[in-house]
Formats: C-alpha cells, structure tokens, sequence
C-alpha cells in the first residue's frame, strides 16, 4: 500500500478543521453544451477517470511512529469507489446558490478527502462542477493537477520524479536519531531566530488602522459563494497606465470593493484598513520536494479608508515590493513556515486553537489560484468560467480567490452566508471598482 507522511503544515489543515470550519478548497467551473444530458455525462465521465488518478485514490490516517507521533500519512484507500465522491444533482438555475451550500459540507475524513459535484443548468445549455479538495490533500497547484485527471486529456507540464523513500520503521527511527540531532540543534536555533522575527512583525501589524467588524463575525457554519469576471485586457491598461504587476491591479481592487460595500451596508470604510494575507507559494517546479501544502504569505494592509483609487493602488504597489525584498520567509505573513518545527502531537492537540488564532494574524485572505493557459474540456464540453474558492478562517467573513483564465479574470468570493447575506453586492462592487480605476486612468 503506498503511503507519504504529512508535510506539517498539512497536518496543521487536517487538525484545525472543525464542523463549522471545514478547511477544503473548492473550484466551481461553467462548462458550455447544447445537450440537457450534458450533465449527466460528466458525473459518469468525472466517476469512471477518478479510479486512475492515484492522487484520488489517497485517504489520510494517523500514525504513531517515535518521530511522527501523533502525524498523519496519505495512503491509498484499498475499498476506493469514485462513486463515493462524485454525485450529479437535480438541474439548478443558480451555480453559485448551490456551490454555497455543497462548501457548508466538510469532506468525509474516513475516505480520500474530495468530492465532485456535478449541477446540470436549468437552461440546457450549461452544468457546472464543484471541485473540492481537503487542504491537507493538495494545494492549489496539486488541486488543479488532480482536477486535469479527470478532465479531458491536455498537456500539462510534468514534475520531475520523486525520490523513493526506503519504509520507516520503529528500529529505523531509532538509529536515526544520533545522526539527527547536531542538526536538529542548529535548526532549533535558526527557528528561534526566525520565530521571535515573524511574533514581533505579527505583533507589529495588530496595531493602526482597524478592520471592519463586517469582516469578522461569530461563526455560523454557513457558506455562500459569488463570482465575479473581470476582462483582462481591463486589467493590463490599469496597469500598463500606472505601473506595478497584475497582482497588485487584482488586489487592489479588492480595497476599492471594500470600500464600495462597506459604505453602501452603512459601516462605513473611515478609518479601516485591514491586514489580507496573500499566500505565496513556495514550490520550486521541477524539483524533488513532498507533494504538501509548501505556504508562506505576505500580510498587507489593504487601504479600504483611501477615497482616491490610484492612491489605492498605489499603497498596494508599496507594500507589496516591500514584502517581495524581505522575501516570503520573514514577516507576519510567515507564519505558516513555523508548522515545519510544530511536532505532529502538538499540531493534533493545539490544532483547533491555530484555527481560532487566524483572526489574530489577518482579517482577510486574498490568494491568486494558477490556472494553464489552454483551454480545458470535460466530454468534449469547453470551460467557460472558474471561480477558485478558498476556505474561511473562524472569526472571518470573507475570502477572496482569484485566477485568470483565457484571457479573463474570475474572483471567486465565499462568505458567512448570516454575517454577509449581501455577498451579491460586493461582487458588484469588484466591477465597479475596476471601472473607477480605468476612469481615474483616462482621467
């Protein structure tokens, strides 16, 4: 049976989760057909491709090695049946509606953690799919990888292979260990080290500028999803007109649409500036390295409070170069590298107080999800729209996902569906934002 130990910070997602906190992500794409059994044909095409994706066939259980005690490890699941994670609903006129409700749901942790649901259209010309996948199962990059499994055959880059470990056992474990600790010792001194920078930068970045209580709520487990499609072209004459990367442009418009709903609920934007996390990966392609999550981030005060949109964009544009010279392993936003010198007991006993914790380390996630430039196809029916969506930290509203796609960008939004029933009017915020950018651009 092949298994692969948890990386840390995925034994981190899998012990943090909670009911109301299922820690998934999720991608929900539109896919075009003229065919009202369109639908129905992808649930059988998704069920009979997943059995050969051996990614899909991975459960997770715990181990109690010396030096794993406590951990986790992916194995493959001997009683796999794709039938068990694919599932084709009733025909719906909302994709999003229903995306909201399947996002509630966490993954059933005794089974390979992901699901597949397939929501036919109610106009016939259409049915989407609802990706989920646990974090502790794959991350954005590793998601879309298993994702392209099932989808139509295309040709996507490869990884180099991975070195095959020798098994570990209880004796193995043991020999090991004088040879482990000269570095082990200088590791820890490294991580002190780094540790005691990334607190006093966290500690540093909970003072100033207050976020918006509409950010932050009392959990409710509930979940609703929007989506928003911005042209690219948009984006590049925003940036081309004022400088900085199409992430910044994208992040930006975040603040702007901020800014927009807050004052349009009536909690007004004076005075708010919350702190986002942008994720950074930190994967190195085509290199041998455990298939887990490999996160750090950079944490940035988003400028909702600033009424003039090329100022926005501008203090964006600054804060991000600035986290780009620190680099991805120093900052508040690092803190995900601090899994790595977590043991596996602490991270399965303290893993629901991390989760807890996020609200004291950002009040909003804003993260990019990479997607191939081809086209992609499922039974010969093109994808027209992909909305990534991330989990919701407890204690927080909102998070953002975004990933360009043939020549568009689409924002993924998942929310509280009690702390923000009026997700539909930020979506429409995040339109109206880019508008105002290339008005203020022309102007």
């Amino acid at each position: 049976m092949t298994s692969d130990l948890l990386a840390p910070l995925d034994l981190a997602f899998w012990n943090m989760e909670s009911d109301r906190h299922p820690m998934h992500l999720g991608a929900l794409g539109v896919f075009a057909t003229h065919s009202p059994t369109a639908g129905a044909h992808a649930a059988d095409l998704l069920a009979a491709r997943a059995a050969a994706v051996p990614g899909l066939r991975m459960r997770i259980r715990d181990v109690w090695q010396p030096l794993s005690f406590g951990g986790a490890t992916r194995e493959t699941d001997p009683d796999f049946d794709p039938l068990n994670h694919v599932r084709l609903h009733a025909p719906t006129a909302d994709f999003h509606a229903a995306a909201g409700r399947l996002m509630e749901r966490p993954l059933e942790r005794g089974r390979p953690p992901w699901e597949a649901h397939v929501l036919p259209g109610e106009d016939g010309v259409s049915f989407a799919v609802l990706f989920k996948f646990h974090h502790a199962l794959a991350d954005g990059l590793r998601a879309l990888k298993l994702a392209a499994g099932v989808l139509d055959p295309v040709d996507l880059p490869e990884r180099g292979p991975r070195p095959v470990e020798p098994p570990r056992t209880l004796l193995s474990d043991v020999r090991r260990l004088p040879a482990l600790l000269p570095g082990l010792v200088r590791g820890a001194l490294s991580d002190a080290g780094r540790a005691l920078d990334i607190g006093a930068s966290l500690a540093r970045s909970t003072f100033g500028m207050r976020p918006s209580s509409a950010l932050t709520s009392a959990p409710s487990g509930t979940r609703r999803t929007a989506g928003v499609v911005l042209d690219i072209d948009d984006v590049h004459r925003v940036r081309k007109s004022v400088g900085g990367t199409v992430n910044d442009v994208l992040i930006a418009v975040v603040a702007g649409a901020l800014r927009r709903w807050l004052d349009e609920r009536g909690d007004g934007s004076e005075g708010v500036a919350p702190r986002a996390l942008i994720p950074v990966s930190r994967r190195r392609p085509r290199t041998a390295q455990p298939q887990g999550n490999r996160l750090s981030g950079y944490l940035i005060r988003l400028p909702v409070d600033d009424p003039d949109p090329l100022r926005r964009l501008d203090a964006v544009r600054t804060a991000m170069v600035r986290n780009k010279d620190a680099g991805p392993d120093r900052g508040a936003g690092a803190v995900a590298l601090l899994a790595d010198h977590v043991p596996a007991l602490g991270h399965r006993l303290g893993g629901p107080l991390v989760g807890q914790a996020a609200r004291l380390w950002f009040d909003i996630l804003v993260t990019s999800v990479p997607l191939p430039g081809l086209g992609l196809r499922l039974g010969g029916h093109d994808l027209t729209e992909v909305y990534p969506l991330a989990p919701l930290a407890p204690g927080q509203s909102l998070a953002v996902a975004i990933s360009t796609y043939r020549g568009h960008v689409h924002y993924g939004l998942v929310a509280d569906a009690e702390a923000v029933p009026d997700l539909d009017v930020f979506a429409r915020a995040v339109s109206k934002e880019v508008e105002t950018l290339l008005t203020a651009c022309d102007a």
